[in-house]
């Protein structure tokens, strides 16, 4: 009977010093740079331990992606947990660095079924963290949920930040000083109690937009 081949302590140094490795490697020159060569002499260790540690490079991305997954959880519910969670979501939304990580698993993730299900199952549980607090955020400030849901809200948060990223890729810039002074605008208005949206009677803010 054929033995199952040895795999590395998951808390061991040499493991943390590759996963550090490889997110270097996917911020600096993307994912498609990541083999495990590379890898390994980025990380000034042999390649073989690479193996050692992760049965298959997918293993390898995974274990990036979730440990950057798990620590953006507990710092996003540390945000939200705060006297302004609208404004800390939006500051922890834009993190260049965070935000072009996720770009890179985004991309490979067209290619690697295991990757886009492993984000999928995160996305939710960071979009279901954001409503919850946003939904407290927006009844506090008097705002319906119907006018303004908190769900909407969130999405328009999380993907302004990876839009701009993608758009700085391509070289461009029209338009995102104007983006981010709009959301830093209506944070404001929300978090004093000055809300354009959805105001009710009685209070003070100007009326929602019309439409067309």
């Amino acid at each position: 009977m054929a033995t199952r081949r040895r795999i590395g302590a998951p808390d061991a140094k040499n493991r943390a010093v590759l996963l550090d490795a490889a997110e270097r490697l996917m911020l600096e020159e993307g994912y498609a740079a990541v083999s495990s060569r590379r890898v390994a002499r980025q990380a000034g260790l042999k390649p073989q331990l690479v193996h050692y540690y992760f049965r298959t490079m997918d293993e390898l991305f995974l274990e990036v992606f979730r440990r950057r997954a798990e620590e953006g959880l507990r710092e996003q519910a540390r945000a939200l947990a705060g006297d302004r969670p609208l404004r800390a979501l939006w500051e922890f939304a834009t993190q260049p660095e965070a935000t072009g990580l996720t770009m890179e698993f985004a991309a490979l993730a067209n290619h690697r079924k295991s990757v886009r299900d492993e984000i999928a199952r995160y996305a939710e549980r960071f979009r279901a963290q954001e409503i919850q607090a946003l939904t407290g955020v927006l009844e506090r400030a008097g705002i319906s949920a119907d006018d303004c849901p908190p769900a909407a809200v969130a999405i328009f948060l999380t993907s302004l930040s990876r839009v701009v990223v993608m758009e700085k890729a391509l070289g461009m810039s029209a338009g995102h000083d104007e983006a981010f002074a709009f959301v830093e605008r209506r944070i404001h208005e929300i978090e004093s109690g000055r809300q354009s949206v959805g105001a009710p009677s009685g209070r003070t803010g100007a009326p929602p937009p019309a439409s067309g």
